[in-house]
């Protein structure tokens, strides 16, 4: 990351430590300082400083499961450092735990004052985006409290509290006030000569609604312990390719992440379940497409991720029309979220809807996990949830009244509705936007795929014939349609989108490969568009840009408008399979892993659109999370379309 932000994850738990392995506090970036459970952030500051100094970082914070770094006082050359820090943090479910040494490097003995200054503001996530927003929070009061061993921070908004405790061993000599609100734990370390003393600090967060602090772990070691089981456990298994090492390790470090990036939540009968979240650090949290479409592309390898992901879905999903919320009965949520703004109601976001495509992907991921698998179970018990689905899709998403499915702008959350879901991403080649409803090229697809797959539910799970051949139906009718309306015979391509009156939004985009992994184009057009994806203008050698450069509206760093998303490059390479393309799916497939290879076997959300041919590495883009679900998933999705060699 470009502001030297480094992640720890586990769960909804995250931590940004800069190189030195302090939080700063400080607002906008491209990722939030601070120590963060459930949408708040329970550490702002955490600042060391030794003999009443910053040291310096002589090896800064490295990615990891743990934070290490070694600190150095600032000196010269001509006088080596008087002591050495030798600092390594780790965090499990709503803790974080530090353990500091420091080393005496000269002959005699010698006293060192090490001091942390910790603050918890407890703000919202949301308040941190760098989008200029502002949020009342009238009556709110925060309180600290010095313990024998440490100090506790409290925060109280009317019915709304949270906790955080900071201890350590050995306790501190002296808890100082600092004139801020923060509080400086003190000690006074008496060191033999090249002797060592060592201090552990602990951090428990108590969310809103939880009644106790967690247990924290031990130390680092015993923190990384606990995730390194997780992890081993979630990899358990699965059969990596042994003619691609490349992919293979691909594949282990993104179920790695897999493993950190699983969150809490109910499903209809209240069972406790762990679903994939979006991505850290901005989406910690349940996001309907995001969690599909992870545990469609690691279906084959761990299908519980979608035992999970279905009833967690179905569980929330809406029953009544809402207008804030976007809520409409049968539509499957796009956002859950646990933070202050959202109990207030100051943002729409504790279950917002804001979707048009995670409802047909709900579908899909049913239909596609019985046919996997074979478990009938999660079909019977769902089929109320998926009749309602359809029902969406057929009433208030569309499909019935206007022959697709449609979203409009939501002035409140947000303007774009499908994967492309920023301000400006549906665009013209000229980069207009379309007035009124649009209908979504990628969103068609998936209601194709979702009404065939419902309909063999409903013939081979649910015993009704009839309603299987009303869905076969319509699904034959969409693709009819579409191929119409969509298909622009100039580029011999399909349109990005349909405004609201049916005219085609006309921007080369990388949404048709979507198509080709849903299957609503025939087998020419299919072919057609696959061969196209890999021409120069999209293909960057990286992967397929969201956008063909060239266009007025292209740019290499924009979200959606010309950068590379490894996941959306996924769903094509299964599209680029599935239309017999092979030695095109195995070029994407080739580019990922390559891309991967390059930034440490991890895929980040998305990178620019620079080509390779200019640039020899993966360029970033600077605002994506860098632990992301569907991202971590990609490397099984290409071992399912091009297989290990």
């Amino acid at each position: 990351m470009t502001d030297r932000h480094h992640l720890l994850v586990h769960g909804g738990t995250f931590a940004a430590v800069g190189d030195g392995g302090d939080i700063s506090g400080v607002r906008g970036g491209n990722s939030p300082a601070g120590f963060f459970v459930r949408d708040a952030r329970h550490l702002s500051r955490w600042q060391l400083t030794v003999d009443g100094a910053v040291p310096e970082a002589l090896t800064p914070v490295t990615a990891g499961d743990t934070a290490r770094c070694v600190l150095v006082p600032r000196g010269g050359r001509q006088e080596p450092p008087a002591y050495t820090l030798f600092r390594e943090q780790a965090v499990v479910d709503s803790a974080f735990v530090e353990s500091l040494r420091v080393t005496n490097n000269r002959p005699v003995p010698t006293t060192v004052r090490v001091a942390v200054t910790a603050d918890a503001d407890f703000t919202d996530q949301f308040e941190l985006r760098s989008d200029h927003r502002t949020y009342a929070k009238s009556g709110a009061v925060r309180s600290r409290q010095v313990r024998d061993d440490g100090v506790e921070f409290g925060y109280r908004r009317g019915e709304w509290q949270s906790g955080t405790t900071v201890t350590s061993e050995p306790p501190p000599d002296g808890v100082e006030e600092t004139g801020t609100g923060a509080r400086r734990l003190v000690w006074a370390l008496e060191l033999d000569p090249h002797g060592s003393a060592e201090l552990l600090l602990r951090v428990a967060a108590r969310p809103h609604g939880v009644a106790q602090a967690p247990a924290v772990p031990a130390s680092p070691a015993a923190a990384v312990g606990q995730l390194r089981a997780l992890e081993d456990a979630f990899v358990e298994g699965v059969a990596f390719p042994t003619g691609w090492p490349e992919l293979a390790t691909a594949c282990a470090q993104g179920l790695n992440d897999l493993a950190s990036l699983q969150v809490p939540a109910t499903g209809p009968d209240g069972e406790e379940l762990l679903v994939p979240a979006a991505g850290a650090p901005w989406f910690l949290a349940l996001l309907g497409r995001d969690a599909l479409l992870t545990s469609l592309f690691a279906l084959p390898y761990r299908p519980r991720l979608a035992a999970a992901t279905l009833p967690a879905l179905a569980a929330t999903q809406a029953t009544e029309v809402g207008s804030r919320s976007v809520a409409q009965p049968g539509k499957i949520v796009h956002e859950v979220r646990h933070g202050e703004l959202a109990h207030f109601g100051q943002v729409p976001f504790g279950r917002y809807y804001g979707s048009v495509d995670a409802t047909p992907l709900f579908l899909v991921l049913l239909g596609a996990y019985v046919e996997q698998t074979g478990d009938l179970a999660p079909a019977r018990r769902l089929e109320p949830h998926a009749r309602a689905a359809i029902g969406w899709m057929l009433d208030h998403g569309g499909l019935t009244s206007r022959g697709y499915l449609v979203y409009r702008a939501d002035q409140g959350g947000l303007a774009n509705q499908n994967w492309k879901d920023s301000p400006g991403a549906i665009c013209s080649a000229d980069g207009s936007r379309p007035h009124g409803p649009v209908m979504a090229a990628g969103a068609q697809g998936y209601a194709y795929d979702a009404l065939r797959r419902t309909a063999h539910l409903a013939r081979t799970v649910w015993d009704d014939e009839v309603y299987a051949a009303l869905l076969e139906q319509a699904a034959g009718d969409l693709r009819d349609r579409f191929q119409r309306d969509f298909w622009m015979e100039e580029h011999s391509f399909p349109a990005l989108a349909l405004d609201g009156e049916g005219r085609q939004v006309n921007a080369l985009a990388s949404d048709a490969g979507h198509l080709l992994w849903s299957g609503l184009l025939d087998k020419e057009y299919g072919k057609l568009v696959g061969r196209r994806l890999l021409e120069p203008d999209f293909f960057s050698g990286w992967g397929v840009r969201t956008l063909a450069a060239g266009q007025a509206a292209y740019h290499p760093l924009s979200y959606h408008r010309g950068s590379v998303w490894p996941h959306d490059n996924a769903l094509i390479t299964l599209g680029l399979a599935r239309y017999g393309l092979h030695d095109e799916a195995r070029t994407v497939a080739n580019a990922l892993v390559e891309a991967s290879t390059a930034t440490g076997h991890r895929l980040p959300e998305a990178y620019a659109g620079y080509g390779r041919d200019t640039h020899p590495e993966p360029v970033p883009y600077p605002h994506a999370c860098i632990r992301e679900s569907r991202s971590a998933a990609t490397p099984l999705a290409l071992l399912t379309a091009v297989g290990g060699a």
